[in-house]
């Protein structure tokens, strides 16, 4: 018998590419009314009935940025309560659980962040992002992913030329995140370290170049010795 497993958000824009690969798993994507990351009645109902042995957590509030500063209360409700949440039903049920982080919990002053540097965001956004990695963090049966990650093609006109991260388009995520499932911890995942416009540029030649002047950190780069030595990218 396949092994299951259920992924939260998976009608969104990065869950829908999980739908797209092949798998000897047998994936679930419950939309809200089966599973509504907000009531632990709700998660505990439909983990029972499926019985997965991974959840990989995509759900949340992600964009638009400025969302977080004005709506904190959905931000908390969906990417810290809703985390909180799940870990609880989780480990209850001993159901491994995969968490979709960022690096934005990172400073993103210095760059080349390693999974054991010190953690302090730069923006609401990764704030709840570090809110739900708490609850995550308690629970030893966990695995946290801390992503830098877009949609293609890039769905701005212009691209931070001074910028420096970790880019990596949603596609080309799913297939390494299923040969990490039965890693523990935390692992940065993403491209190549590159400024944000070398990296739209390989795709969109016409892509203008524009400068932050303190509105972005200029260093979000993350190492990722360690996610290299368990595959190769």
């Amino acid at each position: 018998m396949k092994k299951k497993i259920v992924i939260t958000g998976g009608s969104g824009r990065f869950g829908s590419y999980f739908k797209k690969i092949k798998t000897n798993y047998n994936i679930f994507f419950p939309n809200k009314k089966n599973l509504d990351i907000r009531n632990t009645t709700s998660i505990s109902k439909y983990l029972k009935k499926i019985k997965p042995k991974y959840l990989i957590h995509i759900a949340g509030l992600s964009r638009p940025m400025n969302l977080h500063d004005k709506n904190i209360e959905k931000s908390i409700n969906l990417n810290i309560v809703g985390t909180c949440n799940l870990v609880s039903e989780c480990s209850k049920q001993k159901i491994k659980i995969i968490y979709i982080s960022s690096s934005y919990v990172y400073p993103g002053t210095k760059g080349n962040y390693k999974e054991t540097d010190p953690v302090l965001p730069w923006n609401n956004y990764g704030w709840s992002k570090l809110g739900g990695e708490a609850a995550v963090q308690m629970y030893k049966k966990s695995l946290i992913l801390r992503v830098c990650m877009t949609e293609r093609p890039f769905i701005h006109k212009r691209a931070y030329a001074n910028v420096k991260s970790n880019f990596i388009y949603h596609e080309n995520l799913p297939k390494i995140i299923m040969k990490i499932l039965n890693k523990n911890g935390v692992i940065n995942l993403g491209g190549q370290s590159q400024t944000i416009y070398n990296f739209v540029k390989k795709d969109l030649k016409l892509i203008k170049k524009k400068f932050s002047k303190g509105e972005f950190p200029k260093r979000q780069d993350m190492n990722l010795i360690k996610l290299k030595k368990i595959i190769k990218l």
